[in-house]
């Protein structure tokens, strides 16, 4: 007779920032046994290279009101703006939550360090070893989470979600190292699997970055919202052979300037706020000025920064860049936008709950709604652990209660169909879904991505099919929605529709899954 599942109060699966303060914040309340589950090891995640930092207003000319009016301004009118408040309202008590679980921040005279990034208008990022923010975080939840009570797998991949008539029941999963699968059940779920950036050519996301939550809790029967929306940061680091490397827009917050190849600075062309425009505003000024010379970037001058020092400011970048033959004092850095964060995701209430009982989901998995159509930079982070925190607090009240539907969500039935290879597929999105997109474009891709061949639902799960699988998935959402939504707004530029149309579509769209 087969040993039976494994019982746990409660399954995180992911291990960023999202899950691991979901874990430990659900020990603190003694909601255990938990377990974490991630398909590679605890420490690959999209955590580790953030280097922004993390948005909260603690500083004594700042404001949760100030923030919460720079994240609605941000968002192109489709904020949550309950959801925004209480991300602007909370973040101040979560940031003294991960020092207790020992973050160190950077801070100078006993005061803590805070600077200024895009289409903000106070000085409110905190930072961690200078542009090290993200793995300074995973390093201290990382170490925070070996502890009785909490069992972490690595290696571990989820294949599906368990749902019963009255919710979820756990999950089903593939170990790495010797290919079986086992289930382990628990009546409370939490999705913690990051993005999807891997879906396109270019993306500052790690190779984990599939998708694979969105697609788990779609399928699950979870609603998803404003998948349309995926950001592209507008400084990518773009030279020939290059790794994958994220330019901190905290660079451009301390006075550095865009310039293309004649060496014009031109961002005052495109916004008066000039380096300091929201992202999506950047990025496409940078691929105009690209199209503009026939170039394939522009150039990030960091020689004459606000008075400090780029090697002590920006450790981690001026690092790779020593790397790469540039020296931030004296070299101009090529860049490039590339695909990093969805603003959409699994849609959820604001205490985390999907729209199945006992799933949840945390993160850049989860579409609170408090991003809207564009995410206000170093508003991910603080994401992660005000609405981690809130899932925790929902789950201890014993509750299996979900999100409402939503009254207009669009049935939506999968081709269930498999790219070649990932390379195939990322080529695909960049250029149908990337920054700027047009009905042809979009039409012809999803044609083309329901015309590869069936997914086998029998064939042996290993990473490499599981992430295919996912990013099929998620793509066909992206071209579905962004074909449909006839407007441009934030992240989403469309060439033939390039003007807002708030008559018709200054709303949200759903999908439910139909089988």
């Amino acid at each position: 007779m087969a040993a039976p599942a494994p019982r746990y109060n409660l399954i995180v699966v992911g291990s960023g920032i999202a899950g691991l303060f979901v874990a430990l914040e659900a020990h603190r309340a003694g909601l255990g046994p938990v377990l974490v589950l991630t398909k590679g090891s605890i420490d690959d995640c999209n955590t580790r290279w953030a280097q922004g930092g993390i948005a909260a207003a603690i500083g004594p000319q700042d404001s949760p009101e100030q923030h919460f009016q720079d994240t609605v301004a941000a968002g192109a009118g489709l904020v949550d703006e309950v959801a925004a408040w209480i991300l602007c309202s909370e973040a101040p008590r979560r940031v003294r939550d991960l020092i207790e679980y020992g973050v160190s921040f950077d801070s100078l005279g006993g005061e803590v360090v805070l600077g200024r990034e895009a289409a903000h208008s106070r000085d409110r990022i905190l930072h961690a070893g200078g542009d090290r923010t993200g793995a300074e975080i995973e390093r201290a939840l990382s170490a925070a989470v070996r502890q009785p009570g909490i069992t972490v797998l690595d290696f571990t991949a989820v294949t599906r979600l368990l749902v019963g008539d009255d919710g979820a029941e756990g999950v089903e999963a593939v170990h790495a190292e010797g290919g079986q699968t086992e289930r382990f059940l628990a009546p409370y779920v939490v999705i913690a699997t990051g993005g999807a950036g891997q879906l396109y050519a270019h993306t500052t996301n790690p190779d984990v970055a599939t998708g694979d939550g969105l697609a788990l809790g779609f399928l699950a029967g979870a609603e998803v919202m404003d998948v349309e929306f995926v950001q592209f940061h507008p400084t990518a680091f773009a030279a020939p052979g290059a790794p994958p490397f994220l330019i901190s827009e905290a660079v451009r917050g301390e006075g550095a300037v865009l310039r293309n190849r004649r060496g014009e600075a031109f961002m005052t062309r495109y916004d008066e706020r000039a380096e300091l425009a929201p992202r999506d505003v950047v990025a496409r000024a940078i691929v105009a000025e690209m199209r503009r010379d026939d170039a394939e970037c522009v150039y990030l001058d960091c020689r004459s920064l606000n008075g400090v020092d780029p090697a002590a400011r920006f450790p981690g970048v001026y690092a790779f860049c020593r790397s790469q033959g540039i020296d931030l004092r004296r070299d101009l850095v090529p860049v490039a936008p590339a695909a990093h964060y969805f603003m959409g995701g699994l849609r959820t209430d604001t205490w985390a709950r999907t729209t199945v009982p006992g799933l949840y989901a945390v993160g850049e998995a989860a579409c609170t709604g408090v991003h809207g159509a564009n995410r206000l930079a170093s508003n991910s982070l603080v994401e992660t652990i005000v609405f981690g925190k809130r899932c925790v607090e929902s789950i201890a009240t014993g509750e299996r209660a979900a999100a409402p539907p939503h009254p207009e969500a669009i049935p939506f039935s999968p081709a269930r169909r498999l790219p070649p290879d990932k390379r195939t597929l990322q080529r695909l999105m960049w250029d149908a879904a990337g920054i700027e997109r047009e009905e042809r474009g979009l039409a012809s891709a999803l044609e083309t991505l329901r015309q590869w061949p069936h997914d086998d639902d029998h064939a042996a799960p290993d990473r490499d099919l599981l992430e295919r699988r996912a990013l099929a998935l998620v793509a066909e959402l992206v071209l579905e929605a962004a074909l449909r939504r006839t407007e441009s707004r934030g992240a989403h530029f469309r060439r033939d529709y390039p003007e807002p149309d708030d008559i018709r579509w200054k709303r949200h769209q759903v999908f439910h899954y139909v089988d």
